[in-house]
């Protein structure tokens, strides 16, 4: 059975992870605050210069030449931001993922040991009951295993199709 210190122990580093966990949260926002304000003072200042450039154009010609010299720079840096921001999304994600498969695989270590110690005080002709736990127990962790795998994939896909759409808008934007 679990004594006393192993359950203070374990639920120690549940609130560690967890603090863990807030401690990764406040440091993407912090990432995405900052990248906002650099997104927004670089509008400011790109609006500003776009504006005085408006201003200055002698004739209609001009100010159609600068009305569409600003589209393409705008949707690069569209694309820049949303890659950034896709970026810390992902790199949170993936420092989530860790924690949880760590803090997952601990505990199921916990509970095969409570289970292995169980089974060495099992009265004579529980055997059965024993081999069926262990059953369900390895049945558990293949799934467990199984759902991190498509889990992985899907990340996988999402992140290519991403990066393929980035591209493909990016690439419209340079072509007009």
């Amino acid at each position: 059975m679990l004594t006393v210190e192993q359950i203070a122990a374990a639920q120690q580093a549940q609130l560690n992870t967890l603090f863990g966990f807030g401690a990764k949260a406040v440091e993407s926002a912090e990432k995405v605050i900052e990248l906002n304000l650099q997104a927004s003072k670089a509008l400011l200042a790109d609006s500003a210069e776009y504006t005085k450039s408006l201003l200055s154009a002698k004739d209609a010609q001009e100010f159609l030449k600068v009305q569409t010299g600003f589209v393409q720079p705008l949707a690069e840096k569209s694309a820049a931001y949303g890659r950034h921001l896709y970026d810390i999304a992902a790199g949170a994600n993936a420092e989530f993922t860790q924690a949880a498969e760590a803090q997952t695989a601990s505990a199921q270590k916990q509970f095969a040991s409570a289970v292995e110690a169980a089974v060495k005080n099992v009265p004579q002709g529980g055997e059965a009951a024993v081999a069926a736990i262990k059953n369900a127990m390895t049945g558990a962790n293949s799934a467990f295993e199984q759902v991190q795998k498509v889990v992985k994939q899907a990340t996988e896909v999402a992140e290519s199709n991403f990066k393929a759409v980035t591209a493909t808008a990016t690439k419209a934007a340079k072509a007009k």
